[in-house]
């Protein structure tokens, strides 16, 4: 049986931070089954009663970090209520057991507000997941109306793993870090990091069938030589120099080479 409304019995918050098409959907899904976990029908930023800007309203899609001033915007402490939205949140949660007591939230613009949420829920934890940027760049691609631009795509790419090493450092042991390689390749050691952190959640399961944004419904597997290779090379073109300047900033995720 479906549990409806977590108010009660919520004690602690899991939020997942990462880039938009970075594999969050699949790793906030698969953690939403833990037997401790109470999860959401979509993301944070997107249920009705979120008190903030959302990447819908305010028009910016899969690129809320490819301006200066669209970061500015989702930053703001003033543009949220936290009080609210946790009201929010605890309203429309469901889980599948009565012993669930931790929530798992995902939004992508939520990477450039780790402080915040580190102040407005003091109990959360924090799983900061990254993804080769060349694949990540080719799902914002094809995921925005055309025809999009690979250069704004990259400069969001560079802000959001820019914030996303800030939070590293921010969070300490209030987090763990992950890649979604590292994840694919051994689900077994990735779900074990996470249970560490959150052993409310209990056993968690990586290596399973789940549907994501109604694509694909599969096992846990790599995509990223099928999503490089789809990139265009008008698309590299612009894309790899970009990437080039702040090559230090993808070397400490493990990206320090472009795909070949």
């Amino acid at each position: 049986m479906t549990l409806l409304g977590g108010t009660g019995a919520i004690r602690q918050h899991l939020f997942v931070l990462a880039p938009n098409n970075s594999g969050s959907t699949f790793l906030t899904r698969a953690l939403g089954l833990s037997p401790g976990a109470w999860s959401l029908p979509r993301e944070g930023q997107h249920l009705p009663g979120f008190a903030g800007p959302s990447s819908r309203a305010t028009g910016t899609g899969l690129l809320w970090a490819a301006t200066p001033e669209r970061i500015a915007a989702f930053a703001d402490p003033a543009a949220y209520d936290w009080a609210r939205t946790r009201r929010a949140w605890h309203f429309h949660a469901r889980a599948e057991t009565p012993a669930a007591s931790v929530l798992v939230i995902a939004s992508p613009p939520f990477v450039l507000i780790a402080d915040q949420l580190a102040q407005a829920f003091p109990e959360a934890r924090f799983v900061l997941l990254v993804r080769n940027p060349w694949a990540t760049a080719e799902g914002i691609l094809r995921g925005t109306p055309g025809p999009p631009d690979p250069a704004v795509a990259a400069r969001h790419l560079v802000a959001a793993f820019a914030a996303q090493r800030r939070n590293r450092d921010l969070l300490g042991p209030r987090a763990t870090s992950l890649t979604y390689e590292a994840m694919c390749r051994d689900p077994g050691a990735a779900a074990a990091g996470i249970e560490a952190l959150v052993p409310a959640l209990g056993p968690v399961t990586l290596d399973r069938r789940i549907a994501v944004k109604g694509s694909y419904d599969e096992q846990l597997r790599d995509m990223n030589a099928e999503q490089i290779a789809r990139l265009a090379p008008s698309a590299r073109a612009a894309i790899d120099p970009i990437f080039a300047v702040p090559r230090e900033l993808f070397a400490a995720f493990g990206y320090a080479e472009p795909p070949r």
